[in-house]
């Protein structure tokens, strides 16, 4: 089976080749760094242009690095949602052409499901495991049982920590895009410097909360006046560091909750664009040894948004006979948990109105 995936949800365009068995056959990604650093953020409406300007030259790369023509393709899979709306309804229009034009089945891929079943694509991790979901929209932690099949444990109550890394940096004057430089500063600094908060640390449940300590971070600059480089280390480490820990204790809770609820021992799987994080990856590392369970996370080219994952959660579904139809429309918002109807503020709402994850 040979899919294409297309991924236009947010500031990257991407399109792949990928066949069922795990290869992949062509994977060409277009930043748009260079367009939105004047902004210091992903600004909608260029987002949206610059993905009509660029799909037709990704996708064609795409096949012609591939070595297979439209003709020997199975499916076409397209980021269906969430993300940017005008992002996303480049991506499925396009997708939904080719698979016009070439009599194709359509797959729409949800964002989160694509990072979701990444992990698969790169290191074959069996069902049922525990997905950490970190990005700059979206932070989460949910049991994943099969395609299709997740339940949500915890999500942010305010920021995003990808949010947090890059609103953080950006208040170090580190630039933009914030979570790589902040990464790099840390590299220098002594995170003891400074006392900086860990919201949620110690309390039940697997929620998340960042923006107390993206506040921190700020009155201590306020304190300090004037940064030197060091100052700016430290700080940026004092943050990472204190993000970590609060990853590593609602990802605890989350082990226990899932070793009670499923009665097997999980793989803890860290997936989204702040998974590229090394200090991040080796935090929950050493959490999944203390609690002798496997750990895994998809390369780092694979973590930011590309269309390898897109096709490869189009094989996934595909091989389940799941299909869509030329009439899907874009999704703004698209829970992978079916209980998680709207979003009240950063909270993930449930059918009757009560927080999920709590």
């Amino acid at each position: 089976m040979l899919i294409l995936g297309l991924e236009t949800s947010c500031d990257e365009t991407s399109a792949a080749v990928v066949r069922d068995d795990g290869e992949i056959l062509s994977n060409v990604v277009v930043s748009q760094l260079d367009e939105h650093r004047p902004f210091g953020g992903v600004v909608p409406e260029i987002a949206a242009r610059s993905h009509l300007d660029h799909l037709d030259s990704v996708v064609r790369e795409a096949m012609d690095r591939s070595g297979v023509a439209f003709a020997d393709l199975d499916g076409i899979a397209a980021t269906g949602g969430p993300g940017l709306i005008g992002g996303v309804m480049v991506g499925v229009t396009a997708g939904k052409t080719i698979a016009l034009s070439q009599g194709l089945p359509f797959v729409a891929v949800n964002h989160l499901e694509a990072h979701a079943l990444t992990v698969r694509l790169s290191d074959d991790v069996p069902f049922p495991y525990i997905l950490l979901l970190v990005s700059g929209g979206h932070c989460q932690i949910l049991a994943v049982r099969g395609v299709g099949d997740y339940s949500l444990y915890g999500s942010t109550i305010d920021d995003a920590v990808g949010e947090a890394f890059d609103k953080t940096a950006k208040l170090l004057g580190l630039g933009y895009p914030g979570g790589p430089a902040l990464e790099k500063a840390a590299q220098t600094g002594d995170p003891s410097r400074f006392g900086l908060p860990r919201p949620m640390y110690g309390r039940p449940g697997c929620d998340f909360s960042f923006a107390g300590l993206k506040t921190a971070v700020r009155q201590q600059i306020d304190r300090l006046g004037a940064l030197d480089a060091q100052a700016v280390a430290d700080l940026a480490a004092a943050f990472q560091s204190c993000a970590g820990a609060v990853l590593r204790d609602r990802c605890a809770n989350a082990i226990d909750r899932f070793l009670t609820e499923e009665g097997v021992a999980p793989t803890l799987v860290v997936a989204g664009g702040v998974a590229a994080n090394k200090h991040l990856r080796g935090v929950l590392e050493d959490l999944a040894s203390a609690h002798e369970i496997r750990f895994a996370a998809p390369p780092i080219a694979l973590c930011t948004d590309n269309g390898a994952m897109v096709a490869w959660a189009g094989v996934e579904r595909m091989r389940l006979g799941l299909t869509d139809g030329l009439d899907f429309a874009p999704r703004p918002r698209w829970p992978l948990d079916p209980a998680v109807q709207v979003r009240k503020g950063s909270r993930a709402i449930g059918t009757d109105g009560a927080a999920v994850g709590q």
